[in-house]
């Protein structure tokens, strides 16, 4: 059996293509190794355990993940997976990486990704060649759900929410000030919380508060990011992930601006990567 996952630290998808051609298609909880360990992986990895899956199989794991940037970050998942696909070869890539798989496939181009968090690279065609450093979303993550979440927070606590947003936030928000102070610095993810509130900007999206949050960040993401990589003016600038595929109009209007060509927007880069190892 060949497994190939992408995980983001919200959710991981996996799909499963068995000797005999089928196709299964499972979710689990999202892993980062810079906040999971092995142990956890393991505990998620045995949940997909049954009739169709077992864990006594041969065959080849492709992971892409977010936080796996180095060997050791990489041993933190490969070890969780190994407890449970005990006789897989396991190979464990950036998510950056598959990002770049799935939208250029073999040709040259700039793969970004925006979800919970955010991240860039250029891509030549068989490797990653750049990458802007990544800071993560205490410092960075511009243009990510974190980082939009964030904005949306500090305009509520600063009293900068127009009236006529007001009462729809805090319905949204459920436990007002409380929640969010609780959610914040007493959760074990807080980025993927202030991920969250990002909906509440895709729900108002023709607000022109909400759009200016929306054209701030998103614009900081390309200026911060995409705009440093030689060749940004003639390459096809392509997404994946959720947030660039909600607020994908504000991202061709920034790009139209600085004369940049938007690329392909993918959601789940899933299907595309198992077409890449399937014809690999």
């Amino acid at each position: 059996m060949t497994i190939i996952v992408d995980s983001g630290s919200t959710k991981t998808d996996w799909v499963f293509l068995t000797e005999n051609g089928r196709e299964i298609h499972k979710n689990s909880m999202g892993f980062n190794p810079v906040f999971h360990s092995s142990e956890s992986i393991t505990r998620a990895a045995q949940q997909l355990i049954d009739d169709d899956i077992r864990s006594n199989d041969k065959g080849f794991i492709y992971y892409y993940g977010s936080g796996c940037w180095n060997e050791q970050r990489k041993k933190i998942v490969r070890d969780g997976l190994h407890a449970v696909f005990k006789h897989y070869k396991i190979d464990v890539y950036h998510d950056l990486l598959g990002a770049a798989r799935a939208t250029c496939g073999q040709t040259e181009g700039i793969a970004c990704i925006l979800g919970t968090g955010s991240n860039s690279c250029l891509f030549d065609g068989q490797k990653v060649i750049d990458n802007v450093t990544s800071i993560g979303y205490m410092l960075g993550d511009e243009g990510s759900g974190s980082h939009l979440g964030k904005k949306l927070v500090r305009h509520y606590f600063y009293r900068e929410i127009p009236k006529d947003l007001i009462a729809d936030l805090e319905t949204f928000i459920g436990g007002g000030k409380k929640e969010v102070f609780e959610k914040t610095y007493n959760n074990e993810h807080p980025n993927v919380y202030l991920a969250s509130l990002s909906r509440f900007l895709s729900q108002h999206l023709e607000h022109p508060f909400i759009q200016r949050i929306l054209y701030r960040s998103l614009s900081e993401f390309i200026d911060r990011h995409v705009r440093k990589y030689d060749g940004h003016m003639r390459l096809p600038i392509h997404f994946v992930g959720s947030i660039a595929c909600v607020f994908q109009e504000m991202l061709h209007i920034i790009l139209a601006e600085r004369n940049m060509t938007p690329g392909r927007f993918i959601k789940k880069p899933i299907d595309e990567l198992k077409k890449y190892h399937l014809n690999k």
